[in-house]
């Protein structure tokens, strides 16, 4: 299509600046080693070369993160998980201030034909009553766990915006509302990660994230530049220490 691109680290992505660049897309905390970026400071670099900012903002939702607020000229996110929340609808939606950006996506929607169904509005409508809800629980388990990961012998690498020594969260605390559901860790091997994950009573084994049901999955059979034991997982809302003992016994059972 004649367009040309390139790739940057979330954390580091104001490197080299965006002249001659009229979309910048960023997607933070970034998935799924949730490395994070200053949204402000880009959206103000984008504008100053005549470039627009799309954030991602599906790992956060707007009780976590607000970046038209932080000025963002796009929002994009992926509906089907924590906004739905339930695990059974493919969705999403664009966010913007600006009445010509909507305009454009809407026209774009009409003639790309990327319409949702009333029943897949319905069931997007229905998890929307308890976002907030879900969203605090996931949050708030989210951080008990992840200290509580962090100090297990069988982890390394842990990374979570919420714990005091995470490379994000002098950032995290001032940006976000909340630091998030997702935590991301390595253990040992291939074989290691995928045992933890089969073996816990209360984790299901899927790409997606933020449903009421906790899930994780080894990232590197997906294609992501991650050692074969990264694992991401997503806290659900199920009982916080009854979640933690689960996985506190599939870590046990995997040996020294």
């Amino acid at each position: 299509l004649g367009v040309t691109y390139d790739v940057r680290p979330t954390s580091s992505i104001l490197d080299g600046g965006f002249a001659g660049y009229r979309l910048v897309f960023v997607e933070t905390p970034s998935n799924p080693r949730l490395d994070i970026c200053d949204i402000a400071p880009v959206a103000q670099a984008a504008r100053e070369q005549g470039a627009i900012l799309v954030v991602d903002n599906t790992t956060m939702t707007p009780f976590g993160q607000r970046p038209l607020d932080l000025g963002a000229d796009i929002v994009v996110s992926a509906d089907t998980k924590a906004i739905n929340g339930h695990s059974d609808v493919l969705f999403g939606h664009v966010a913007s201030r600006n009445p010509d950006i909507v305009a454009k996506v809407k026209d774009w929607r009409e003639t790309a034909g990327g319409i949702p169904g009333p029943f897949e509005a319905w069931l997007v409508h229905r998890g929307l009553e308890t976002l907030e809800v879900r969203f605090d629980r996931m949050c708030s388990s989210a951080e008990t766990i992840a200290r509580r990961l962090k100090a297990h012998r069988a982890v390394s690498g842990l990374r979570f915006p919420g714990l005091e020594g995470d490379a994000s969260h002098n950032l995290a605390r001032a940006q976000m509302e909340r630091f998030g559901f997702l935590i991301s860790f390595e253990l040992a091997s291939e074989e290691t990660a995928e045992a933890f994950i089969d073996n816990c009573a209360l984790i299901e084994s899927a790409t997606s994230f933020g449903g009421v049901h906790s899930s994780a999955e080894r990232r590197s059979k997906r294609g992501d530049a991650v050692p074969p034991g990264f694992v991401r997982l997503s806290i659900g809302c199920e009982p916080v220490e009854e979640l933690w003992q689960a996985i506190e016994a599939s870590l046990d059972h995997l040996g020294p």
